[in-house]
């Protein structure tokens, strides 16, 4: 448990997850590319389309999400017998856990025991409802003698646990020496996990937003039509979800019922086969998808280069076959909203509504607080020292997991009750959702931030007195928090609206497909007739019942929130929430460290008695 064994795979079962690696690639690379040219027309249209006045209040940060790194002593268990060892863990910035046998072999540069990418784990720190969790995946079959065990886990209680559990990777079981210390670290883990699971949904790319509408596509083609977490990851870490979606139910048929050993023993020998059988799939589609990548730069040059001159004419025709479409499925579509839909509708966005309401109330606080103490230092002649460090402490808030966690529990706590109300329309993406709200808190709280600080920095000059200076300080607190109020706004109204799509939609295509699929084959001739690479009868078809949809949906915003909180722009404010431009991700990540921090490329004086210029600069 926590040291990867030597792989239990043959070279029969490693050919045969070639194979299979490679028919998926196969059936989805089709998808794959027929969703790019579908992508990039949606880019270049928007870009065409008259925009509207931003709505957007607050500044950009252009800081890039990441975690704090986070490194101290644990204990482990593994190793072949399994036994309780110490160990010195290091949590990088890009969401990596390393470990090394001591501090020194860190601090000296060498190289780790062991490490794992932390998408898709969760983290439990109850020792009782990890051993349950293990019991669960080999229950005893009916009449099966089950004896004594020797558990290391049982004979040694944990009195600070910290367990993290994969669907279809090894667990790793770890203690830290003090409860201060098992919450630290649980939050760590937790931003690590969830900067590492939303990097597509994060990315504007038209490649990324293709690569997650292929996947989807493919699970239709597949018969899987709800929303799920299996979206949560890097490209090669999605496929290598959906597939072992798809091997699970033969593989535990095939592997559960020869295990030999006691209950809990089998349950760690299946977690490793399982660990096994996920790298070998995860190294072939990683290398897939690199060997497509030269295609996938020429064919996004080349349709660039084609749709562009012609996405006019590109775009009548795809308005005209939709509007014969549309007039072909209008009845059975209006009938399943009707029936199905608008019931339920109204529940659900209350929900969302509600839980989304309690995260930016967190945050609008957790804002407040964060200037009123600046204010305070200021009025109190801190220090030039004193109030470059909170000055520091500020920009970094939303960073700072501890402070933070109040935003984050916000968006865990209606996840039962939502999961309850959305599991009926075959929707069991909770986890996707949570974190795209955690995503979104901490976006605005970075806009929020640097939006203050540089305004602070413009107002405050060295003709002014302390007092003056906290007054103009708490002028630009009651502006900034405005322009919060504003933006959160905008952004809750589009959050909400997008996750009411991808809960009802995926719904209603399957609910539609016996009664539209034979009008969905008359028109995919005229659909290839126009020979355009970026329309596909199942995209304009889609399309239309997605329309349809957001009105529905629009209605019930506006119900619930009134018309003027409604205001809904595609290329709005919330649109891009990081501002990505010439950093490259993942080196920036694997720093730990992002441009422009607080205090790191600040001119420093003495602050007596005032701040000095470009205190408050980020």
């Amino acid at each position: 448990m926590g040291g990867r064994p030597s792989s239990p795979l043959d070279k029969q079962q490693q050919q045969h997850l070639r194979g299979q690696v490679d028919t998926l690639l196969r059936n989805f690379l089709p998808c794959y590319r027929g969703q790019l040219g579908a992508s990039v027309l949606r880019q270049i249209s928007s870009e065409l389309e008259p925009r509207e006045p931003a709505g957007c209040q607050l500044m950009r940060s252009k800081k890039l999400p990441r975690v704090r790194e986070h490194r101290g002593p644990l204990t482990q268990f593994g190793g072949h017998p399994p036994r309780w060892q110490p160990i010195f863990c290091v949590l990088r910035g890009d969401g990596r856990l390393e470990w090394f046998s001591h501090r020194e072999e860190y601090e000296n540069g060498g190289h780790p025991l062991g490490s794992m990418a932390l998408t898709g784990y969760t983290v439990l720190t109850s020792q009782r409802e990890y051993l349950h969790l293990l019991d669960t995946l080999c229950p005893v079959s009916s009449g099966e003698h089950t004896q004594e065990e020797s558990d290391p886990l049982l004979e040694m209680p944990v009195n600070f646990p910290l367990f993290l559990k994969h669907p279809f990777r090894q667990h790793f079981c770890f203690s830290a020496a003090t409860g201060e210390a098992q919450q630290a670290w649980r939050l760590a883990l937790q931003g690590g996990i969830r900067l590492r699971g939303t990097v597509l949904q994060r990315s504007q790319a038209p490649a990324a937003r293709a690569f997650l509408d292929a996947v989807r596509l493919y699970r239709r083609h597949q018969g899987h039509f709800g929303d799920d977490d299996v979206t949560l990851g890097s490209d090669a870490e999605v496929l290598t979800g959906v597939l072992m979606r798809e091997l699970l139910p033969a593989l535990g048929a095939q592997t559960l019922p020869g295990l030999r050993g006691t209950r809990r023993n089998r349950a760690w020998a299946w977690t490793e086969l399982l660990d096994a059988v996920h790298a070998a799939v995860l190294a072939q589609a990683s290398a897939g998808l690199r060997a497509f990548q030269p295609e996938k730069d020429e064919l996004l040059a080349v349709l660039e280069k084609t749709l562009r001159p012609d996405v006019d004419q590109i775009l009548r025709q795809q308005e005209r076959l939709a509007g014969r479409l549309r007039v072909e499925v209008r009845r059975p579509l209006e009938s399943c909203l009707r029936g199905k839909v608008d019931t339920q509708l109204s529940l659900v966005t209350q929900k969302l509504l509600s839980s989304m309401e309690a995260v930016l109330s967190a945050v609008q606080t957790l804002l407040a607080q964060g200037m009123d103490r600046l204010s305070r230092h200021l009025r109190g002649n801190s220090s030039g020292t004193q109030l470059r460090k909170e000055v520091y402490s500020f920009g970094e808030m939303p960073w700072d997991l501890e402070l933070m966690q109040t935003c984050y529990r916000e968006a865990e706590r209606s996840q039962g009750s939502l999961g309850q109300l959305v599991v009926p329309f075959g929707f069991f993406g909770t986890q996707s959702l949570v974190f795209g709200a955690q995503d979104l808190a901490q976006q605005l709280m970075a806009d929020a931030v640097t939006t203050f600080l540089q305004l602070a920095d413009q107002c405050l000059t060295t003709a002014l007195d302390c007092t003056q200076a906290a007054q103009q300080l708490e002028k630009v607190q009651g502006r900034v928090l405005k322009k919060f109020q504003s933006d959160s706004s905008l952004a809750r109204s589009k959050f909400i609206r997008g996750w009411l799509l991808c809960i009802f939609l995926p719904f209603v295509l399957h609910q539609l497909e016996g009664s539209c699929k034979v009008e969905l084959l008359e028109f995919e001739g005229d659909v290839l007739a126009v020979g355009s690479p970026a329309l596909t009868i199942e995209d304009i078809y889609k399309d239309i019942v997605q329309g349809v949809l957001l009105q529905r949906i629009d209605r019930e915003l506006k119900k619930a929130l009134g018309a003027s909180d409604v205001s809904y722009t595609p290329d709005g404010c919330s649109e891009a929430p990081w501002d990505r431009t010439g950093v490259d991700e993942e080196a920036e990540a694997q720093r730990g460290t992002c441009p422009g921090q607080p205090g790191s490329g600040t001119e420093v004086r003495s602050l007596c008695p005032l701040p000095p210029p470009r205190t408050f600069r980020s």
